[in-house]
């Protein structure tokens, strides 16, 4: 089953979620999407269980030649995270990486100064933080986000999104307290086949998204 849009696919986590914060487990909550493609379904969690959502910018590392695979991904000013059997297996370093590192650390900076206009991190220190994504192939992107959320001390850190590679779940699962993804299909070619409408999100869509629901920006 396809989801619709990003809009439906964050309408049907989000009633995932509500059943658990339900049950008492998910309390003092921060939804933190990651640009552009997890906003519009981060926006829908966000509304569900009334709370502001902010924004995590995670730049992919791809691979030379062919950009849309993931080898690594860098948040803020964090060393890169490398998938290093990646790296073995298509002889390369981080060194030949260096330029690739540098030019999307330059468009992270620019995007966190588009969305946050100044504006400093949420602080999520004893929160219970839920991390979105529009769906997880190589899941680099989340790792990173992740690492770089732990180190920031949350109460309970949770990964959300509407769908995954099973293999990418499991090695996902030592990063995060816990790991909701609605379908997890044995073979994930790309996340963007289990959606109607994966048009490429806007700045102009994130901003619009972060005006709605967060009262500062």
């Amino acid at each position: 089953m396809r989801f619709r849009d990003r809009r439906q696919a964050g309408q049907e986590l989000a009633a995932r979620l509500l059943e658990w914060a339900g049950s008492g487990d998910l309390t003092g909550v921060t939804v933190l999407a990651l640009p552009r493609g997890g906003v519009p379904v981060g926006a829908e969690i966000a509304r569900a269980l009334k709370v502001p959502l902010d924004v995590l910018v995670v730049r992919k590392i791809g691979v030379p030649g062919a950009p849309e695979v993931g080898i690594g991904a860098i948040t803020g000013d964090d060393p890169p995270v490398f998938d290093r059997i990646g790296l073995e297996a298509m002889h390369l370093s981080e060194d030949k990486l260096g330029p690739d590192v540098a030019r999307e650390r330059t468009e992270l900076h620019r995007r966190e100064r588009v969305y946050r206009g100044g504006r400093p991190a949420v602080d999520v220190r004893g929160h219970s933080v839920v991390l979105v994504d529009d769906g997880l192939a190589t899941g680099v992107t989340a790792r990173a986000a992740l690492r770089h959320l732990r180190r920031r001390d949350p109460q309970r850190l949770t990964l959300a999104t509407p769908v995954c590679s099973p293999a990418t779940a499991a090695a996902l699962r030592g990063e995060a307290d816990d790991i909701i993804c609605l379908h997890q299909p044995k073979r994930l070619r790309s996340v963007g086949e289990w959606y109607a409408d994966f048009h490429q999100v806007s700045d102009e869509e994130v901003l619009q998204a972060l005006r709605e629901l967060h009262p500062t920006v």
